[in-house]
């Protein structure tokens, strides 16, 4: 494509050269000039030099030009939607910012793995002063995020390690929008705050990497509405909800009117588009998602009652929420709108396919009576809260995993955002961050606050703040890692190395090593719990940590593990954190974890190549192994 637009170019030129009435260059009109110059082949420095040449080059490739703007949309495509189009901008302003972002957030990440390096993995380490590194940067948002992308986007096998740490900035730096957003949105008057806008906050904190709009959900859920309006007009073709165009306000008051819309809802909702209660995965955190719900037509009912209220309001029918216990519902006013009587409205059960409920068939539904204040409306940020309550409880409920306590510090602090004086919440969170061993003066903080809401938990509040202050005191005076060679003769026992590719004998799960002891370390209720007496060789053989393709991290005795005979890439979200490459057979160790096991490599290697010889038909002594790239030679010269 260059090629030919050279080609083009090039034969425009010499006709236009060709020309006795014009001899040079600069001789040519402006626009073809700047057509030239806009060729892709040609590159930032390439312009720079033509624009030294002389006054006429230089001034058509002024800053505020076609030329400058042609080379900053080329270089950051991704960055055009922040511009309207045919701006007039400081292009060459803007290309000089951009780049120095660039080499700004690149030294940044690199700087990471260095200084936050730990072979154990901390479950939901926060790299805290280095988010507020970049902060303190104050570069252009947009600028930094798109160099973050540009990082991630690049080869998939290849700079693992910085990927790993420039996708936890970019999680951090999105979620500190989105809060930013979520406070705005709660500052508004409680009547114009939308459940649907509020809920997409929520998943947007939670799913910070998704590409999740109000633009976008809004967009299907209109192309819904205008399948009820069709549904609609079969049944009555004059109906005045087929008049509502996108963004009007609208309420009918007509109670038939609304029955109609209501029963064209639920037909298309339920039936054609087969929307439907999750029973089976219930406690999915992804049901709790608005963009997943519309994507998997499944949900809880707090999250399918957001949509069905929606859809309802944009078709003239105003329905409220309820927080009902253990069930979210919806209701419908059958006589005068702002009635009291819990008797005057239908329930709406949006997680039983649109089920119309009394109140008695509401307490059926739980099995237990409730007083009439659970049947009342309530407001966007009640609505709010339920929904993080849900994810919160789903967190609690989880495995210890880094996903459920990623979870549950996302909903702790989109909780305390909406409700921040929550002295239980407020406590959880500083027990969790305690924990965690993480963001220890963040946890300061939080035990401040609460001793300020409530004095009466100074016993809690003392034992965490001592313990707090002693991890900030060892956080300073951090432990020399402990190095381990192959060739000490307390670690001859050892066959395997780090990065090389196994599968577990007994389990069949794919892992990747990426640390070692000579004996099994663990704890002895462990290996009674583990049963690791049953072995062969008991806890006295080398023990492997191994990152598991299922995204676990296990602790294999080295008679349980073989190396892989087909190796295979292992889809584990700690994978960056050691590894800096992805090698087709093997994963190369970044800096920080060579440093540990400074002689694994060389063996990685080795190994490798006999696993290749002995696996390739006719391959002899004499037979070269695959290719290797520039990291593994340096390995082997190691």
């Amino acid at each position: 494509m260059a090629t030919s637009a050279v080609a083009e170019g090039q034969q425009s030129l010499n006709g236009i050269i060709s020309d006795p009435q014009s001899k040079n260059l600069t001789d040519l009109p402006t626009e073809l000039l700047e057509h030239i110059l806009c060729f892709p082949v040609l590159k930032n420095v390439d312009i720079c030099n033509v624009s030294c040449c002389c006054k006429r080059l230089h001034d058509v490739c002024h800053e505020r030009g076609k030329v400058w703007g042609h080379q900053y949309k080329l270089r950051w495509p991704r960055l055009q939607r922040f511009y309207r189009q045919n701006e007039c901008c400081d292009w060459l302003r803007e290309y000089k910012t951009r780049h120095r972002v660039g080499i700004q957030i690149r030294r940044t990440v690199e700087s990471i793995s260095k200084r936050f390096f730990t072979e154990v993995p901390c479950v939901g380490q926060v790299l805290g002063d280095s988010f507020a590194e970049i902060e303190s940067l104050g570069m252009p948002e947009h600028f930094c995020e798109d160099e973050l992308l540009f990082i991630l986007n690049s080869d998939k096998s290849k700079s693992l390690t910085l990927k790993y740490y420039a996708k936890k900035i970019l999680y951090f730096l999105r979620q500190q929008n989105i809060l930013r957003s979520l406070k705005t949105f709660l500052e508004q008057p409680a009547e114009q705050q939308s459940a649907l806008e509020g809920a997409i906050l929520v998943d947007q904190y939670c799913n910070p990497l998704a590409e999740v709009t109000l633009n976008s959900v809004s967009a299907q859920l209109d192309e819904i509405a205008e399948k009820v309006k069709k549904m609609l007009k079969i049944k009555n073709s004059s109906h005045p909800s087929l008049r509502i165009a996108q963004g009007d306000c609208f309420v009918l008051e007509d109670f038939e009117l609304q029955r109609q819309v209501v029963c064209a809802l639920n037909s298309v909702l339920y039936e054609q588009l087969q929307y439907k209660g999750n029973e089976s995965d219930y406690y999915n955190p992804l049901n709790s998602y608005i963009h997943q719900v519309l994507l998997r037509r499944t949900g809880i009912p707090i999250s399918l009652s957001v949509l069905y209220m929606t859809l309802a309001h944009k078709l003239g029918v105003q329905v409220e929420p309820v927080n009902f216990p253990n069930h979210f519902l919806l209701r419908w006013c059958q006589k005068q709108r702002g009635s009291e009587d819990i008797y005057d409205y239908v329930y709406i059960d949006a997680f039983g396919k649109g089920k119309q409920l009394t109140a008695k068939e509401c307490e059926y539904l739980i099995g237990h009576q409730v007083t009439a204040d659970y049947y009342s409306a309530i407001s966007t940020t009640e609505v709010l809260l339920r929904m993080v309550g849900n994810l919160l409880n789903i967190g609690k409920r989880g495995e210890g995993n880094e996903k459920s306590y990623q979870l549950l510090r996302d909903s702790l602090d989109l909780y305390l955002t909406i409700n921040p004086d929550n002295v239980q919440y407020l406590l959880l969170q500083a027990r969790l961050y305690f924990h965690l061993g993480i963001w220890p003066e963040k946890v300061l903080d939080i035990l401040q606050h609460i001793q300020a809401l409530d004095p009466s938990q100074h016993g809690a509040v003392g034992y965490l703040v001592q313990h707090t202050l002693e991890h900030i005191q060892h956080k300073k005076h951090p432990v020399t890692p402990e190095v381990k060679k192959r060739s000490a003769a307390e670690h001859v026992e050892v066959q395997y190395s780090v990065g090389l590719i196994m599968k577990h004998k007994r389990s069949g799960y794919n892992c990747v090593i990426y640390g070692w002891d000579p004996k099994c370390t663990m704890s002895q209720e462990w290996i009674t719990t583990m049963r690791v007496h049953q072995l062969s060789s008991g806890a006295n053989q080398p023990f492997y940590n191994v990152l598991v393709q299922d995204g676990t991290c296990r602790y294999a005795a080295q008679e349980n593990l073989e190396p892989h005979s087909a190796p295979l890439e292992i889809g584990h979200p700690e994978v960056g954190r050691y590894f800096s490459e992805f090698a087709n057979d093997h994963y190369f160790a970044n800096e920080e974890l060579q440093t540990r096991y400074p002689e694994d490599m060389v063996e990685t290697l080795a190994t490798v190549q006999d696993l290749y010889h002995r696996l390739t038909p006719g391959s002899g002594t004499q037979d070269q192994a695959p290719a290797t790239d520039q990291n593994n030679q340096q390995a082997m010269a190691m």
